[in-house]
């Protein structure tokens, strides 16, 4: 009998296993494939000109090293071509635009800019900002709409140009687009803002939107070479808007005249278009990472942000 009872056992056993196997399996029983997520990576935006100004748009990711706070990091992934853009233009309208024609000459280059984005691929969206930053048109494909907007109101109020950047930047890290950046239209005269050049370059850094500078001043004002735009006293610790801007992987331009603007504006999207996207696992130590990348090909210039945050108190790359 107790042989019996163990057959009876084994039998039972083998037929459950059998119907189990038989049985499809349900979802939460699927072996779960562990992958590391792309949050995990920092991704920089890279461009490359000779020492002349021409876009680089040739190289290679053997090409390229990478030093993450001074040590060499592997390069992961890599990008290079052309590619649909996302681009956040912000427009001062404070109260120092409404001096010399620059509120016209601003409102020109909304629209050279915006007539330069492919109606099929790329988006658009429009800000303005005085004491506050505000949302005119969102992010759209519809690039009629941003051109339809009516910006003939009269500038008023302080600027609060750097608090407007780094609100912006966080809208434009959203978007899906490889290619995404901020463009910003203005005299350079910030009077109210609540955050230092620095600060605020940090924020814009840490979520890879490169922040280009277009400055609007009269033709008298224009200068021979790059416009200097702290002359109000402030101390050698805080930044100018040109640091602000190549410390986030962008760049200044100063115009004065339609065609300024539109030599300014061409340069700006064949730089755009063809920036380099490098991906590499960030670093254990919490904090702040200074950024280097380099070129193993002599002569060039690359245009990078400075760095990003690792750990707890990074905002996401």
């Amino acid at each position: 009998m107790r042989r019996l009872a163990v057959l009876m056992v084994i039998v039972v056993t083998a037929v459950e296993l059998l119907s189990a196997q038989a049985r499809p399996r349900t979802p939460e029983q699927e072996p779960q494939a562990t992958f590391k997520s792309g949050v995990d990576l920092v991704t920089v935006s890279v461009s490359v000109r000779t020492g002349n100004g021409r876009v680089v748009r040739d190289l290679q990711k053997t090409d390229f090293s990478v030093f993450d706070a001074g040590q060499p990091a592997k390069i992961l992934d890599f990008y290079a071509g052309d590619s649909p853009i996302s681009l956040a233009i912000v427009l001062d309208i404070s109260g120092s635009m409404a001096v010399g024609g620059n509120m016209d000459r601003a409102r020109e280059a909304v629209t050279v800019a915006t007539m330069s984005l492919r109606e099929d691929s790329d988006e658009a969206a429009l800000f303005t900002f005085d004491s506050e930053l505000q949302e005119v048109v969102p992010f759209t494909k519809d690039l009629a709409r941003v051109h339809r907007v009516s910006l003939k109101g009269t500038p008023w109020g302080k600027t609060s140009l750097f608090d407007a950047i780094a609100d912006a930047a966080t809208t434009v890290s959203e978007r899906a687009n490889r290619h995404r950046a901020l463009l910003v239209i203005t005299d350079g005269v910030d009077t109210g803002s609540r955050l230092t050049a620095a600060e605020v370059s940090a924020i814009a850094s840490s979520i890879d939107v490169p922040v280009y500078l277009l400055t609007v001043v009269t033709p008298v004002d224009h200068p021979g070479s790059e416009l200097e735009l702290t002359s109000d006293g402030r101390t050698a610790r805080t930044a100018t808007l040109a640091d602000l801007a190549r410390w986030t992987g962008g760049d200044l331009r100063v115009t004065s005249t339609p065609a300024h603007i539109a030599v300014a504006v061409q340069d700006l999207f064949t730089e755009l278009r063809h920036q380099y996207l490098i991906s590499f696992e960030p670093g254990d130590r919490p904090g702040w990472h200074p950024l280097e990348i380099r070129t193993r090909k002599r002569g060039l210039v690359v245009h990078a942000r400075g760095g990003y945050m690792s750990g707890p108190s990074r905002s996401g790359s």
